[in-house]
């Protein structure tokens, strides 16, 4: 009994610290993480947060430190060793790289059904079959840091690992499919606002996280999930012909997926975005701290951020009650819907890109071409 005590106590105190990480790396599930992660684990997350990892980083961190103590103690009913020997590195990718036509014939291809049914009870497992392998390889490259940041070396550039991976991904080939299916372009944004037309406060909230997310150049679910009151400045309204002056607004991002928090990378709302975000921030009194927040079942509104899931789910939800294939959209498709409306509407790439913020052009290319090759005149040399 006395055992147990000091277990849920030792729980608590994880969770209690993992809170403290939360107020600069948002994180949900946190009483889950708890019992999965060990204190030596938390500890490792602690020091990452005080060494001025980005957000984002640590944020992926976390959720595959957590994936992989999860599948650590269902493949070999144990923690995960640290440093991992070379033999648990090549069963991971056994378990996540397999051929499905391979597995109809042999049950023991791939990952065991009761380490599939582990891992799917407890949430980590949704889809079926393989898992990509820029996801095997991103967790394998984040257990590689945290096996450095722990002190020691691991096996993660061994000539077997690399074969392996090499060979799984040979047999079992993939299409790379887009991060959202659909852009959320002009046409679609609209349908989507035009859910969003009351004044109560989910809708002002709703309509506010749509438009900035789109206008500021498609900024990704953590940016506006994170978004604070002070990263926003009043900018000098914009002078309009035969009209009033737009109200302008500026966000500083500070450190983001491409950028340090050295760097004051700045993305600017005019118009509309800015009038819907400080409609929101009006009705909701928020005047510091976190700018998008969840509201509660009698419409009080709480004081921490809204989690990075939850623009996805807002987003999807809104598709739905527009009529739209909620399945077909994700936060992502903001992002890509950007791009693919500025090229749509002729706006030059480099200006685009400013205000999206992209670091490769090629990256931000591949929206224009998708959106101009159908009308392009190579497509019509006939």
């Amino acid at each position: 009994m006395a055992k147990a005590k000091k277990s849920l106590t030792a729980v608590e105190r994880r969770a209690e610290e993992l809170d403290t990480i939360a107020a600069v790396l948002p994180m949900e599930r946190r009483d889950e993480l708890a019992e999965l992660l060990t204190d030596q684990d938390v500890e490792t997350l602690r020091h990452l947060v005080n060494q001025g990892m980005g957000d984002n980083t640590l944020r992926a961190l976390t959720s595959d430190l957590a994936y992989l103590e999860a599948w650590g103690m269902a493949a070999t009913k144990k923690s995960l060793p640290w440093p991992a020997p070379e033999a648990l590195l090549l069963k991971f990718v056994a378990h996540h790289l397999w051929d499905p036509q391979r597995r109809e014939t042999d049950p023991d291809h791939g990952m065991p059904a009761d380490v599939d049914e582990s891992l799917r009870s407890q949430g980590f497992l949704k889809s079926v079959g393989p898992h990509a392998p820029s996801t095997v390889r991103r967790r394998l490259a984040n257990w590689s840091t945290l096996t450095k940041w722990r002190g020691f070396d691991g096996a993660f550039a061994s000539p077997a690992l690399k074969s392996a991976i090499r060979l799984a991904i040979r047999a079992t080939p993939r299409q790379r499919l887009r991060k959202s299916a659909k852009a959320v372009t002009g046409d679609v944004l609209a349908k989507l606002l035009a859910t969003c037309a009351t004044d109560s406060l989910r809708d002002l909230r709703d309509r506010a996280i749509l438009m900035v997310a789109f206008a500021s150049g498609g900024r990704r679910r953590s940016e506006i999930a994170g978004l604070r009151r002070e990263q926003l400045t009043v900018e000098p309204p914009i002078p309009v012909e035969n009209g009033a002056p737009l109200p302008s607004l500026a966000i500083h991002l500070g450190r983001t997926k491409t950028t340090s928090g050295e760097q004051d990378d700045v993305v600017y709302l005019t118009g509309r975005p800015a009038e819907a975000l400080n409609a929101w921030m009006a009705a909701a009194k928020i005047d510091s701290g976190s700018v998008f927040r969840a509201i509660g079942r009698w419409g009080n509104v709480s004081r921490r951020a809204i989690d990075p899931q939850s623009v996805n789910a807002i987003l999807k939800q809104r598709a739905e009650m527009a009529g739209l294939e909620a399945g077909e959209f994700s936060a992502h498709g903001l992002r890509s819907g950007y791009l693919t409306e500025a090229a749509n509407r002729g706006i030059p790439l480099p200006e685009a890109m400013e205000q999206s913020r992209h670091r490769s052009v090629q990256q931000a290319s591949s929206y224009y071409n998708n959106a101009t090759r159908r009308s392009g005149r190579a497509a019509r040399l006939v």
